[in-house]
């Protein structure tokens, strides 16, 4: 018999994942999304140099809904969605992600041999979401990060 071990950090994160990204879908979002696992690379995506996305994040140092622009491969601008968002907006603006710099710390952590490195595409094949965790024994190291609402012709 094979004993089974309840991760509850774990499965909170993927519930919470899984009701972001259902709720992203009920508030009109229709891309659909495939996971992969370490070491794979579902996408082709391309960065635009501009756009704009909504950007859920759960980390030690962002969390809250924000709504990010993008110019010319740099955020110009970036607006909490409550009180609490727009209040780490203005404190930690540099740590507010573009998209791409979201790719590059999944890449990262995939070779840092991360324990947790799983990712969701859109159609288009932009991510839209982004888990990690780079011990699965250590407390508050992880991230999720939702990507919806991107408009890659907000430029």
């Amino acid at each position: 018999m094979t004993a089974v071990r309840s991760r509850p950090r774990f499965v909170f994160s993927t519930a919470l994942a899984g009701a972001l990204l259902c709720a992203t879908t009920a508030c009109g979002s229709s891309t659909s999304a495939e996971t992969a696992e370490v070491g794979e690379q579902k996408t082709t995506w391309e960065e635009p140099t501009s756009y704009t996305y909504t950007l859920t994040s759960t980390t030690q140092v962002l969390a809250g809904t924000f709504r990010v622009q993008v110019r010319d491969g740099r955020v110009t601008e970036a607006v909490g969605t409550d009180a609490d968002s727009r209040r780490q907006a203005q404190e930690v603006p540099d740590e507010l992600p573009t998209i791409g710099e979201l790719l590059k710390r999944l890449s990262q952590a995939r070779s840092d041999n991360a324990d947790t490195t799983e990712a969701a595409y859109a159609d288009d094949g932009h991510p839209v979401r982004i888990s990690l965790d780079w011990d699965k024994n250590a407390i508050d190291d992880e991230a999720l990060y939702v990507i919806s609402a991107y408009d890659p012709t907000a430029g």
